[in-house]
């Protein structure tokens, strides 16, 4: 196994479980646990990880691996949540669709849909994510808008006045949001405060919202708000979500829809 392959490996393993122990993950890789510590160096040295005595540990809550990273997390949820949204999309709809991995899914499972496969369009489908582009502009039944603005690497989403820009001057039939905490009281968020201004702003300018989250995401605040709860429409999420949860949503207007 290459060094790229091992640390893409490791930082897979760290985001599903926060902490990996030196002989655990060397038993996992196949590897020698004296590699193990020096990729763990290596990626220490990038601020990927903390080192600790034996091991290595995510950081703090306001941390963010690279999108690339975290498509193992709650992957088989996140696939049930986007084909379960996509199927709330009508064909010929503008769609908004925030960075993420959720809403990756969600593009992949509209690309898929037997009835968007014609049209002129069959959907706009208006994003920042430079992945969720590259994915769709190969589909030419669909229209992409491509927000402006500066890249974030670990998100691949454009921010910042240039993404305004664009997204002042046009309106969306829904906007889907992949979000890092959704709660009642403290509503959508995400880590940084630049995404969250435009996710922000797309949601204005949608006549529905929809938030797409994993039942790991419900409950919890993160560092800067999106959008009150009250102003999402749908919350479409997985079976483990509290029953008393999906009880607060419900009583605060959310539709939530269980997959």
């Amino acid at each position: 196994m290459s060094r790229d392959a091992r640390w893409k490996a490791l930082l897979e393993l760290l985001v599903e479980r926060g902490r990996l122990d030196v002989e655990d993950a060397a038993a996992e890789l196949g590897v020698s646990a004296a590699t193990i510590r020096r990729d763990f160096d290596g990626l220490a040295e990038q601020q990927m990880l903390v080192r600790t005595r034996g091991g290595a540990v995510v950081h703090g809550v306001s941390y963010e691996l690279p999108l690339r990273y975290k498509t193992a997390r709650h992957a088989s949820e996140k696939q049930r949540i986007a084909t379960a949204v996509a199927d709330l999309v009508t064909p010929g709809e503008a769609v908004g669709l925030t960075g993420g991995t959720t809403t990756t899914e969600v593009a992949r499972a509209l690309a898929v849909r037997g009835d968007l496969t014609s049209g002129s369009p069959a959907l706009t489908v208006v994003t920042n994510a430079l992945n969720i582009a590259n994915e769709l502009v190969v589909r030419p039944q669909f229209k992409i808008v491509l927000t402006g603005g500066v890249a974030r690497a670990q998100s691949y989403e454009l921010v910042g006045p240039l993404a305004d820009g664009v997204l002042g001057q046009i309106t969306v039939d829904v906007a889907v949001l992949g979000v890092v905490a959704f709660d009642v009281t403290h509503g959508a968020a995400a880590h940084d405060e630049a995404e969250a201004a435009v996710n922000r702003l797309l949601c204005e300018r949608a006549e529905r919202v929809v938030v797409a989250a994993d039942s790991s995401k419900l409950g919890q605040r993160a560092f800067a708000r999106i959008c009150a709860a009250e102003a999402v429409d749908t919350l479409v999420t997985d079976t483990a979500a509290e029953t008393e949860t999906v009880r607060r949503f419900e009583e605060a207007g959310v539709r939530v829809v269980t997959v």
